[in-house]
């Protein structure tokens, strides 16, 4: 009569144990990704201080300025800042990502395009422009004025559209994920604010002044993206505590 209830006993005892080792895995799982979400606090903050710090240094976009060594610092900050920001704006959209909803969804992919589509561009004026800058001196002059509005002697195919599309990405998508996040409450709302009015900020001081001189637009932008990068990084409710049946 004993053994049934050993074998019920031992069965308990197994399963007992294999919901105890799927929860251990669980809370694994949940802490490396709170740990993940947490560290990308700062690529947003380094692709913040790359993008207010580089605007008083940065050449003029001229045909002779593309062989010095600065324009090839200058552009090189630039392409890791747009890699940088990708990572920082996905590790800020997952950090609040059932709080923004639809709303935060749009932004998120919208202020991602902007980085997606800035990038190529930014890698062409580092690492081709110079190379065909002797060969081909009218390419450069009209790649560079699509830069500051320009026109140019050539055709440069859909080169202007796809810029023209970073640029509306830029306003639209920072607008959008920065009403979001102050909609969703978890990170600073002064932060928030700042995001959303930096795109069309940019907007308005570039037809206002037009370039050079809407670089200083970048400062709204790049203090946004290292406020919201610190409160992710410093933010200790992303990790998650543990809590295994005993």
């Amino acid at each position: 009569m004993n053994i049934p209830s050993k074998t019920t006993t031992s069965a308990a005892s197994k399963s007992a144990h294999a919901t105890q080792r799927v929860a251990i895995q669980a809370n694994k799982l949940r802490i490396t990704s709170g740990g993940l979400i947490r560290w990308a606090g700062l690529p947003t903050m380094i692709a913040g201080f790359i993008f207010i710090g580089i605007q008083p240094i940065h050449p003029a976009d001229t045909l002779a300025s593309v062989t010095t060594t600065a324009w090839l610092i200058i552009q090189s900050l630039k392409f890791t800042m747009c890699l940088l920001g990708l990572l920082g704006v996905t590790g800020l959209y997952a950090r609040q990502v059932e709080a923004t909803g639809w709303l935060g969804l749009v932004g998120y992919l919208l202020f991602s395009c902007f980085y997606a589509l800035t990038a190529p561009f930014v890698f062409a004026e580092a690492f081709i422009l110079p190379l065909v800058a002797t060969e081909a001196p009218k390419f450069v002059e009209g790649f560079l004025g699509i830069i500051t509005s320009t026109p140019a002697d050539i055709s440069l195919g859909a080169l202007p559209a796809f810029f023209a599309l970073s640029g509306a990405a830029y306003m639209l998508g920072s607008l959008l994920f920065g009403v979001a996040t102050l909609r969703a409450g978890i990170l600073p709302r002064g932060a928030a604010v700042l995001l959303a009015c930096s795109g069309p900020l940019a907007i308005l001081i570039m037809r206002v002044l037009g370039h050079p001189l809407d670089r200083m637009a970048a400062a709204p932008m790049g203090i946004a993206l290292i406020w919201l990068g610190y409160a992710l990084w410093s933010d200790r409710r992303v990790r998650i505590e543990t809590s295994w049946p005993s």
